[in-house]
């Protein structure tokens, strides 16, 4: 069996630190937050690994696109680290890693929460190569005063189609971390995004 990686050099004061910056991103919807990652096994970014190793627990289920799951060492190593287990259905899913987004299930096939509980649905953890604050999609909403805009780079081709049919759901359905090297930015369900 394979030795699994590291996770954070300092556990709590890391964790603290990435909740921190992954509430600000979600609070402040299209602001890109500077993120220290941790080495992960590849295809996992070590943005994404950071998130993974500080907001899923031994309760959560967690799913993993094609590229992250064909990686065997990727579950195990967000299992190992977190407690957490890995599901095969998305919509069973608290929260889901997608290492190649243009390739990701639509939206609707993830947990949607329900009107009771809309917290019962999946975070999507989107593995992004770029975003840039100041161009691009044109975000406002809770968060937002007026507009932000943010760029972001290979997305799925219906992106705000998606994210449209998503916000029609609310308060349920999903909310989108983007992460990319070094940075986190969140796109919550309640935001309306509109092309640049």
């Amino acid at each position: 069996m394979n030795a699994v990686a590291a996770g954070f050099a300092e556990p709590v004061l890391a964790a603290q630190t990435t909740f921190r910056t992954v509430m600000d991103a979600m609070a402040r919807p299209g602001t890109v937050q500077s993120l220290t990652g941790v080495a992960a096994p590849a295809p996992l970014s070590p943005t994404a690994a950071a998130i993974a190793l500080t907001l899923l627990d031994y309760e959560t289920l967690f799913w993993l696109d094609a590229p992250l799951a064909a990686a065997g060492e990727v579950a195990r190593f967000i299992s190992f680290h977190t407690g957490a287990r890995v599901t095969g259905d998305p919509a069973d899913a608290a929260f889901a890693f997608v290492a190649a987004p243009a390739a990701a299930p639509p939206f609707a096939s993830f947990a949607q929460g329900n009107l009771e509980y809309p917290d019962r649905s999946t975070t999507l953890v989107l593995q992004v190569a770029q975003l840039t604050e100041g161009e691009g999609l044109v975000l406002r909403g809770p968060g937002v005063l007026g507009t932000r805009r943010l760029a972001v780079s290979a997305l799925p081709a219906d992106f705000l189609a998606q994210l449209a049919e998503n916000r029609t759901r609310f308060p349920r359905g999903v909310d989108i971390l983007l992460a990319s090297a070094g940075a986190v930015a969140g796109v919550p369900r309640s935001l309306h995004v509109a092309g640049g």
